[in-house]
């Protein structure tokens, strides 16, 4: 049976104490020096909705992230981790909890990121009214994350995990041509076999290269808080997703990103605040 590399990154051990659980994230998940936020945020989700379902007070049934809000407080690096989680509140609808992913630094343990989170039931989710996906071209006829320079790839593990595949329309960018829209758009899958959930969700919105580089801004970007909502279970392939920003200033920006599934569904959206640091 093949064991997904993203399922080996989010895998969780209990400890002695029941709202501990630890982790280790690895070089493969990392984008530049630090291990990519999405894969951060999908292991705290992992741990909370391992607490709430343990929880007695918890409703049984309550297993899809439904909305997110994370502060990153410090870039996470390979090696172990602890995720510390509580309980705040459990509804008939959804049920409410906290989570702190922390991390060993010269003998001290030093929080990456803190997240509220509210699990629900996604099975049979309705839609009244949702946004178009963009007409993209199919991922075939687009450009592969794999194009991009070899010193680029060697830094940028995350790319060997995540297929990603950008609309040729926004990815002038890589070659020194910026559209200047603030858009950027295309495919993504897991390399190896292994299907879309809610959790893997926060990871693909996290995922795309940051939208300020089809401004000419290729600087770095850190996220400094992320909101996420996720709509519906995503049926099976590839997911479509779009970013962009409509305000830049004070060395910040927003990012919006939206994800529709194989079916035309939207299943996922975010807007994450980052800092703007222009190389």
């Amino acid at each position: 049976m093949l064991v997904s590399e993203y399922d080996d990154v989010i895998r969780l051990e209990p400890t002695d104490h029941p709202d501990r659980r630890q982790g280790a994230f690895t070089e493969s998940w990392m984008i530049g020096n630090a291990v990519n936020g999405g894969v951060v945020m999908a292991a705290g989700l992992t741990a909370l909705r391992q607490h709430l379902s343990t929880d007695p007070q918890e409703v049984a049934e309550h297993i899809d992230p439904v909305v997110l809000s994370a502060y990153f407080m410090t870039a996470s690096a390979p090696g172990p981790f602890t995720a510390t989680t509580e309980l705040m509140r459990a509804g008939r609808r959804l049920t409410t909890g906290q989570v702190s992913v922390w991390q060993d630094v010269d003998g001290e343990p030093t929080e990456r990121m803190r997240a509220i989170a509210s699990f629900g039931n996604l099975d049979g989710a309705d839609t009244y009214r949702q946004s178009t996906p963009p007409d993209l071209p199919p991922p075939d006829e687009c450009v592969s994350a794999q194009q991009a320079p070899p010193d680029f790839l060697r830094h940028n593990h995350f790319l060997d995990r995540v297929d990603i595949r950008l609309d040729p329309a926004t990815a002038g960018w890589a070659v020194g041509k910026p559209s200047m829209r603030g858009l950027i758009q295309g495919w993504l899958r897991l390399r190896d076999p292994r299907e879309p959930d809610t959790t893997m969700l926060a990871l693909a919105l996290d995922a795309f290269p940051p939208v300020a580089f089809d401004l000419g801004l290729y600087g770095w970007t850190p996220t400094l808080e992320f909101t996420g909502h996720i709509r519906r279970r995503p049926a099976p392939g590839w997911l479509r997703i779009a970013i962009n920003t409509e305000n830049v200033g004070g060395g910040l920006m927003e990012e919006d990103a939206r994800i529709w599934d194989s079916a035309g569904s939207l299943v996922a959206q975010s807007r994450q605040l980052c800092g703007v640091r222009p190389a």
